[in-house]
């Protein structure tokens, strides 16, 4: 990155950014229906827009700021399951930079507020989920240093495969 470029500012989300951030958030399902992600864009727009509104109150919605301008959010959270754990995890729920700025360090400087916000809140290791055919985030997170650790495994229900193990006749 060029030193004369002008740096991204990473700071918490206005209620001001929210109406903006659920533009981008549209954008990012949009992309993430190309990795194969269900989630419908357009149609959850409204739903996202108070799931982001609710992060802000929180304190866990970030933004990037390149010279003024909105150009990227992360939404983070700790997780608060029903079953007792023996470390405490923040959650990345979303990471989004504008393409038109992607590659000047704004996903990574997310990504490291992200971390020191989960880190003060009291989190001892932060867990996010990535497309599995979405080979450039997962560089992303591998280059800053995160390992697969569950694997999620998907078949479609609709027509049985020339794959089965178990064919109509085992019955």
């Amino acid at each position: 990155m060029p030193h004369d470029s002008p740096q991204p500012t990473i700071e918490p989300a206005s209620a001001d950014d929210v109406e903006t951030l659920a533009d981008m958030w549209v954008r990012l399902a949009r992309d993430q229906r190309r990795h194969d992600s269900a989630v419908l864009a357009d149609a959850n727009r409204e739903t996202m827009r108070q799931t982001l509104g609710a992060y802000r109150v929180s304190d866990g919605l970030l933004v990037a700021r390149l010279e003024g301008e909105l150009v990227g959010f992360a939404s983070i959270s700790i997780e608060r399951g029903s079953l007792e754990l023996d470390a405490t995890r923040g959650l990345l729920s979303n990471i989004y930079v504008e393409p038109a700025v992607r590659g000047r360090g704004i996903g990574t400087a997310l990504l490291e507020a992200a971390e020191e916000s989960l880190a003060d809140k009291g989190a001892d290791t932060m867990v996010l989920e990535v497309m599995a055919d979405n080979e450039a985030a997962r560089r992303f997170y591998r280059r800053h240093g995160y390992d697969a650790f569950r694997v999620s495994m998907s078949r479609s229900l609709d027509e049985s495969g020339e794959n089965d193990t178990h064919s109509k006749e085992d019955g």
